[in-house]
C-alpha cells in the first residue's frame, strides 16, 4: 500500500519503520526533523497525505488531531482510510471520524497498548472503532505493526475502549505499589510476596508482567530504575481523558478518579514527571499512614 504516516515520535516512528521494513511505500511527516529507515520524508502533512492509500496519525492530543484533520482530508483521495492511532478524547476521534465519512473516506480510531517496545517489536495491541470496510483494508497493517487488533464498534469505540483498559491499569499499578510497601513495613520479603499474589487473585499484568519491586519478576521498568516504558505523565494524560469521558457520559468512576488524582500529584507535585508510572513504589515506601 502507499501509506502516509503522520507524527514520527517515539512511538510512531518505529511503527512507520516496520511498514517500510514489510515493503509498503511509506511517506512521512513530523514537525521535527527526523530521519526513518525506508520512510520518505514530506515536507508537510497534505504533502504525505496526498495521493495514500492509507493516512496513519499518531499525534499528542485530540486538539492537533482536529488540526492535521483539517490539513490532510481534503487531499486525501475517495474510499482511502484514515487511521488515527492517538489515543485522545472520544469527542474528538468522532468528530474527525464524521468529517472523514463526509469527505468520502473510511475513518478508523485504533489507539494503541504496548509501549515503545511494542512499537519496535511490532506487538502493539489495536482497539478499533470504525468502519467495517476499513478495518478489512488495515487488518494487513495492524499485522505488521501489532500482534492483535480488535473491532470494537462504531467511530469512537477505539479511544473508549484504551481509555477504560487504562483507567484499570492505573488504579491496579496504585494498589500493586502500595501493597509493596505494606509488606515491606510488615516484614513480608518481596519475592514471597510475589510468588504468593502472581499466582492467587490479586493477580493483575500489573504485578505479573509488569512488577514495580526491582528484582522481582520478569524484567520491567523498575529493574532500569524506573527509566519509563509507559511515562507517569502518560498515565496521567489517559487518566483524565477517562474523567473526562465519565463526566460526559454521567458515570461514576470513584477509584478511576483517585488514580487520576494520585498521578496528578505524582507527576506535577513530586518527582514523577519523566519517570516510568510504576515508579508509584519509591513513593508510597517514602510515605507513612495518612
Amino acid at each position: 500500500m502507499k501509506i502516509g504516516f503522520i507524527g514520527l515520535g517515539n512511538m510512531g516512528a518505529p511503527m512507520a519503520a516496520n511498514l517500510a521494513q514489510a515493503g509498503h511505500e511509506v511517506t512521512g511527516f513530523d514537525m521535527a526533523d527526523v530521519a526513518i529507515d525506508g520512510v520518505t520524508m514530506a515536507q508537510s502533512a497534505p504533502e504525505a497525505a496526498t495521493l495514500r492509500d492509507v493516512v496513519i496519525t499518531m499525534l499528542p492530543n485530540g486538539q492537533i488531531l482536529r488540526s492535521v484533520a483539517d490539513q490532510v482530508i481534503p487531499v486525501m483521495q475517495k474510499g482511502a482510510v484514515l487511521l488515527d492511532c492517538s489515543t485522545v478524547d472520544v469527542e474528538s476521534a468522532r468528530a474527525v471520524a464524521a468529517q472523514a465519512t463526509d469527505a468520502g473516506l473510511l475513518a478508523l480510531d485504533a489507539p494503541v497498548s504496548g509501549g515503545v517496545g511494542g512499537a519496535t517489536a511490532g506487538t502493539l495491541t489495536f482497539m478499533v472503532g470504525g468502519d467495517d470496510e476499513g478495518f478489512k483494508i488495515a487488518t494487513e497493517l495492524f499485522d505488521i505493526m501489532g500482534q492483535k487488533a480488535v473491532h470494537c464498534g462504531p467511530s469512537g469505540n477505539g479511544q473508549a475502549a484504551k481509555i477504560c483498559n487504562n483507567m484499570i491499569l492505573g488504579a491496579t499499578m496504585i494498589v500493586t505499589c502500595e501493597a509493596f510497601a505494606l509488606a515491606d513495613k510488615l516484614g513480608l520479603d518481596r519475592q514471597a510476596m510475589f510468588d504468593v499474589v502472581s499466582t492467587s487473585s490479586g493477580y493483575s499484568w500489573s504485578m505479573n508482567a509488569y512488577c514495580p519491586a526491582p528484582g522481582v519478576g520478569p524484567k520491567s521498568p523498575a529493574d532500569n530504575d524506573y527509566q519509563p516504558g509507559f511515562a507517569a505523565e502518560l498515565m496521567l494524560k489517559d487518566l483524565r481523558l477517562s474523567q473526562q469521558a465519565a463526566q460526559a457520559a454521567d458515570a461514576d468512576t470513584p477509584l478511576g478518579h483517585a488514580a487520576c488524582d494520585l498521578y496528578a500529584q505524582f507527576v506535577e507535585e513530586e518527582d514523577g514527571k519523566g519517570r516510568d508510572f510504576s515508579a508509584m513504589l519509591p513513593r508510597f515506601e517514602k510515605r507513612g499512614h495518612s
